[in-house]
């Protein structure tokens, strides 16, 4: 576990330090306070700052694979979850096990869900300014991935054929993500998104030429 002594005017002030430096909110953190502030006799000698000794409860890993844990319980699901980092700071967990289909849903949905789920509580609980939770639940990211790339390009050939542009479903932004990477150095097309979220769509357009 993570500690850390932080000193301040008030220990208020000091766990606000200790959270922002340790990445935690204030209900992820055990403190102990190593004294109180004092004020200088009479005002004319220098006052004495608070300080604090500050454990971590739980590292986002292990509390997130915690919470999906008993996430599965409560559905009455039997499985393990694994941690990876994907490189772009994100936390990515697998969940692997047996008859896991009703928690992907129609085309992802349910996954989708639970993933936006686990980001609130993720944020709820450590103060991180950078990455998220993914979830993925017997490798159906990557199945999906390889859908919507090979979708990609059959659209951008109709696009190219019929000089219109061609308007996909609503996507979350990792899908859209992959849609425009398929596409990033096709020739003949360029893609753009367009709407607000949840609905944001993308758009493939033919290239002018």
């Amino acid at each position: 576990m993570r500690t850390l002594e932080v000193s301040g005017r008030t220990v208020e002030e000091a766990m606000e330090e200790a959270c922002k430096q340790l990445g935690v909110r204030k209900n992820n953190i055990q403190v102990e306070v190593l004294h109180e502030p004092t004020q200088g006799l009479f005002k004319l000698l220098s006052s004495k700052p608070a300080k604090i000794k500050v454990t971590v409860d739980k590292e986002p890993e292990e509390y997130m694979v915690e919470f999906v844990e008993q996430m599965l319980v409560h559905i009455g699901l039997e499985g393990r979850v694994a941690v990876e980092e994907d490189g772009e700071n994100n936390l990515l967990l697998r969940i692997n096990g047996k008859d896991l289909g009703i928690l992907i849903g129609k085309r992802g949905s349910t996954l989708n869900a639970l993933q936006y789920l686990a980001n609130i509580i993720y944020f709820r609980n450590f103060n991180q300014k950078k990455g998220r939770v993914l979830l993925d639940v017997e490798n159906y990211r990557q199945k999906r991935a390889s859908t919507l790339e090979q979708l990609a390009q059959n659209l951008a050939q109709k696009a190219e054929r019929t000089g219109q542009e061609v308007v996909l479903e609503p996507m979350t932004p990792q899908e859209r993500r992959i849609i425009h990477l398929a596409l990033k150095d096709h020739g003949g097309v360029v893609t753009s998104s367009q709407g607000e979220e949840p609905n944001r769509k993308v758009i493939i357009s033919p290239r002018q030429r």
